[in-house]
C-alpha cells in the first residue's frame, strides 16, 4: 500500500477522512453522512453480457475531497493499491423524481464507461450501487481539470503548440466516443482532465447517451456557456452538439478565459440561442483557428464538421507548425479539405523558397 498519511480506511462505524484529526466538525459530520452507506460490500451492478462491475469496498480507501457538485462529491483515494478518483452521488430523500433521475444517470454513466477504452477517455475502475448513495471509481489524474490549468495562465498566453496538443487530445477522445455512437453532451474544460504527462482525457459521462437513445433536450441539465443552441431550445440534437462545445473549448484554450464571463448562465443561453452570440475572437487569433472555431460553433448543426475531419485538420496544423513556425501567420482561409490535400506540397514549397532565400 502506498504511504498516504491522510488516507484512512473505511472503518466499522463508517467514518472516512483524513488522519490526525484534520477534519472540522462540520466536515466530519458530512463525511459520515455520505460514507455510512459505503461500509458494507457494494451491491452488484450487472449488465447482461458485460459481467460484474461491483467494487470490493473493503479495498477502497477514501481521502480528501477535491471537487463537488449539487448532488455529487469527488474524492481522491486508493483502490486495490491504485490511485483513483471516487465520485459519490447522493439521492435527495425529499425529491423522488430527482432521485430516480440521478439513479438513471448513474446506471447510464457506468454502462458507458465500462465499454470505453481509449487513451483520451477517463478509465473506469469499478462502481458500487447502494441507494441512496452511488459510487463510481475511475483513474486519478493528478493534473486536475483543464479549466483549473487555464485559470492559472495569463489570458492569451497558452503557446500554440500546447493549444494544438490539448485540442488534438480532446478531438481524438471525442472522435472515439462518437465512433461508439455516444454523445457526451457536457463537453467543457471542467470535464477535461490532465494527467502528469499533460495528456487530456474526456471525463464525466453523467448526462451522456447513446445516439440511438437521445431524444429532445427537454428538461436537460447541461452547462449553458458550452451548450449548442439547439439544446438550449430543447430541440432534437445529434453528435454535432459536442462539436459546438468543442469550438467553445478551443476558444478557451486560445484565450484562457471563461466564455461569456460577463453574463449569467441564463443570459448566455439567451444570447446564444436568440441572438446567435458567441464569445469574442481576438483580432490576433490566427486565421487557422478562427476558421475552425467558426465552423464548429456554427448555428447550423449540419455545417459543423465531424470529429474525423477535426482530427485531420488539427493533425495537419500540428505538422505544419512543426515544419514552419510561421505557419499560423501565413495561413489563408480556404476550404480545409483542399488545405489537407495540398499540405505536403505547401510544406515542400515553403522549404524550397526558404532554401533559395538563404
Amino acid at each position: 500500500m502506498k504511504n498516504f498519511q491522510w488516507f484512512k480506511k473505511i472503518s466499522n462505524n463508517g467514518i472516512i477522512g483524513k488522519s490526525e484529526g484534520r477534519l472540522s466538525l462540520g466536515e466530519y459530520r458530512r463525511a459520515v453522512s455520505w460514507s455510512k452507506y459505503l461500509v458494507s460490500s457494494g451491491a452488484e451492478i450487472k449488465e447482461e453480457g458485460e459481467g460484474d462491475w461491483s467494487a470490493d469496498m473493503s479495498q477502497l480507501f477514501i481521502g480528501c475531497k477535491f471537487a463537488s457538485g449539487r448532488h455529487s462529491r469527488i474524492y481522491r483515494g486508493i483502490y486495490k493499491q491504485r490511485d483513483v478518483a471516487i465520485k459519490l452521488i447522493s439521492q435527495p430523500e425529499e425529491d423522488e423524481s430527482l432521485a430516480n433521475l440521478l439513479e438513471k444517470q448513474f446506471t447510464s454513466e457506468v454502462a458507458l464507461l465500462f465499454r470505453l477504452r481509449h487513451p483520451n477517455i477517463i478509465t473506469f475502475v469499478a462502481a458500487c450501487k447502494k441507494p441512496p448513495v452511488f459510487c463510481i471509481i475511475t483513474e486519478y489524474l493528478a493534473g486536475g481539470s483543464l479549466r483549473k490549468f487555464l485559470h492559472q495562465q495569463e489570458p492569451y498566453s497558452v503557446p500554440y503548440d500546447l493549444v494544438l496538443k490539448f485540442s488534438l487530445d480532446i478531438a481524438c477522445g471525442m472522435q472515439y466516443l462518437h465512433s461508439q455512437g455516444i454523445l457526451h453532451r457536457d463537453l467543457k474544460s471542467e470535464n477535461l482532465l490532465l494527467g502528469e504527462d499533460m495528456c487530456v482525457k474526456v471525463a464525466d459521462f453523467g448526462i451522456s447517451c447513446l445516439e440511438t437513445q437521445c431524444g429532445s433536450a427537454k428538461g436537460f441539465t447541461g452547462t449553458y456557456r458550452w451548450m449548442a443552441p439547439e439544446m438550449i431550445k430543447e430541440k432534437h440534437h445529434t453528435k454535432k452538439v459536442d462539436v459546438y462545445s468543442f469550438g467553445i473549448v478551443l476558444w478557451e484554450l486560445l484565450t484562457a478565459l471563461i466564455p461569456f464571463d460577463n453574463m449569467t448562465p441564463e443570459q448566455a443561453a439567451f444570447a446564444v440561442s436568440q441572438k446567435n452570440a458567441r464569445p469574442p475572437l481576438d483580432p490576433a487569433c490566427p486565421m487557422a483557428f478562427r476558421h475552425l472555431i467558426s465552423r464548429c460553433w456554427s448555428s447550423s448543426a449540419d455545417k459543423r464538421p465531424h470529429f474525423d475531419e477535426i482530427v485531420s485538420i488539427l493533425e495537419s496544423y500540428s505538422e505544419s507548425f512543426k515544419q514552419d513556425p510561421d505557419f499560423f501567420s501565413s495561413y489563408k482561409p480556404s476550404d480545409d479539405h483542399a488545405f489537407l490535400r495540398c499540405l505536403p506540397k505547401c510544406i515542400a514549397a515553403r522549404r524550397s523558397s526558404a532554401s533559395l532565400e538563404a
